[in-house]
């Protein structure tokens, strides 16, 4: 008999209002905003590329890249590092709050669109007590195409 996984664990993060929660699997890192350099030819949502512990690692801005608008960085700004099809990427965060299991019985399919975002992006959304938390499908924020730019620019730099 096979176990079925009862429940997801997630790193919960924010932007602007909404909390959104990617699986801890793909999560390697939570950081500090850092210095980021810039690279010319990028897509406006690629912030640039940082020097993570002798690894450059692209940058992106998930605000911008939903078309949030953007906002100052702060004290509580974050740069989760995700692992996407054997890349390191880092997502720009509003904040990262906690670490969470989620009952797989509170996630449900993602509506078409959630708060501008499409559904393409969403694993699902994650009812809770007092909380929605939308759950971000990685491999379809950034496209394979957007991937292979990544790596062109992981490898350049």
């Amino acid at each position: 008999m096979t176990s079925v996984l009862q429940s997801q664990k997630v790193i919960v993060f924010q932007l602007g209002e909404e909390e959104y929660g990617v699986s801890v699997d793909q999560v390697k890192s939570i950081e500090r905003i850092q210095p980021i350099t810039r690279v010319p030819n990028t897509p406006g949502f690629v912030k640039g590329v940082i020097n993570l512990r002798g690894v450059v690692t692209p940058i992106i801005d998930l605000r911008m890249r939903f078309n949030i608008e953007e906002k100052e960085h702060d004290n509580h700004t974050r740069v989760i590092i995700v692992s996407v099809e054997d890349m390191e990427v880092g997502l720009i965060v509003d904040a990262a709050n906690d670490v969470m299991d989620i009952e797989m019985d509170n996630i449900e399919p993602p509506p078409e669109v959630v708060g501008g975002i499409e559904a393409d992006y969403l694993h699902g959304v994650a009812k809770l007590e007092k909380r929605l938390l939308i759950l971000l499908n990685l491999n379809k924020v950034l496209s394979r195409k957007e991937l292979e730019e990544l790596k062109t620019i992981e490898e350049g730099s």
